[in-house]
C-alpha cells in the first residue's frame, strides 16, 4: 500500500478510457462542425439561385435595349414570368451635332432598361444610340439631293 490510498483499478493493458464530460464535449464539437457545414453549403445555393435570377434578369434588359430599332422617347413596362421589365427611350439634348445652319444631321438616344424581380432586386442597363435625323421632308426617301448648280 502507498501513502495516498489504494490506487484506482485499472484493466488488463493499463487504459483507463474516456470519461462521459470528454465524449460530451467531443460530440458538442462535432454538432457544431456539421450545423455550420450545413449552413455553409445552404448559402452557397442560396447564392447560385441568386446569381442564376441576376443572370436571367441580365440577359431579359439586353434583349429589351437590342429590340430598339428605330428610337422614339417613350416609356413601356410588361412582365414576364417573374420578371418586371421597364424600357424608357428619351432623346439626348447635344447641341454640339447640330450645325450653325439647318437642322440637326443627329439625334442621340438613351435608352433605359430596368429589369426587378424578388420586389428588392433589380438590375438596369443605359445605353445611348445615334440615329440619323430623317431628310427633309421635300425630298423622297432614297433619292439623293442636289446642290444648287449641279445637274
Amino acid at each position: 500500500m502507498t501513502a495516498g490510498g489504494p490506487r484506482p483499478a485499472r484493466n488488463a493493458r493499463g487504459d483507463s478510457g474516456f470519461t462521459l464530460l470528454e465524449v460530451l464535449v467531443a460530440l458538442a464539437i462535432l454538432g457544431l462542425a456539421v450545423v455550420t457545414t450545413i449552413q455553409a453549403f445552404a448559402q452557397g445555393l442560396r447564392l447560385l439561385k441568386l446569381s442564376g435570377d441576376h443572370q436571367q434578369a441580365m440577359l431579359l434588359a439586353d434583349l429589351k435595349v437590342r429590340e430598339v430599332v428605330t428610337p422614339e422617347e417613350g416609356r413601356e413596362e410588361h412582365e414576364e414570368g417573374r420578371f418586371r421589365w421597364e424600357r424608357t427611350t428619351k432623346l439626348v439634348p447635344a447641341p454640339e451635332l447640330t450645325p450653325l445652319a439647318g437642322p440637326p444631321r443627329w439625334y442621340i438616344y438613351e435608352i433605359v432598361v430596368r429589369v426587378s424581380w424578388d420586389e428588392r432586386r433589380q438590375v438596369e442597363i443605359t445605353t445611348r444610340r445615334t440615329v440619323p435625323a430623317q431628310p427633309p421632308p421635300s425630298v423622297p426617301p432614297g433619292r439623293p439631293t442636289l446642290s444648287p448648280g449641279t445637274r
